[in-house]
């Protein structure tokens, strides 16, 4: 695993009313969602890769979706036709 180093000024946290702890993991989350929803995530087991990123379980980054008001179906037209020409 990598460890990346992220300065941030000391009064963010009290700001935002946050530990660092809480803080870094709302970052993760809020990151996997904005990347899933620009669909910056490979599609193929977006979700999983997604909570991976979030460092929290699948069905607490979907969760997480509906608190940010992504849509968990992240389909571009070109990904909703190849599924309607498999079901033709």
């Amino acid at each position: 695993m990598q460890t990346v180093l992220i300065e941030l000024p000391d009064n963010i946290f009290s700001a935002l009313r946050k530990p660092p702890n809480e803080f870094v993991k709302e970052m993760r989350i809020a990151a996997a969602v904005k990347w899933y929803e620009l669909g910056q995530i490979s599609q193929e087991k977006a979700a999983e890769k997604a909570a991976e990123i979030a460092d929290c379980s699948r069905s607490e980054f979907i969760d997480a979706l509906s608190r940010y008001r992504v849509d968990f179906m992240q389909y571009t037209s070109e990904d909703l036709e190849e599924e309607i020409r498999q079901f033709v």
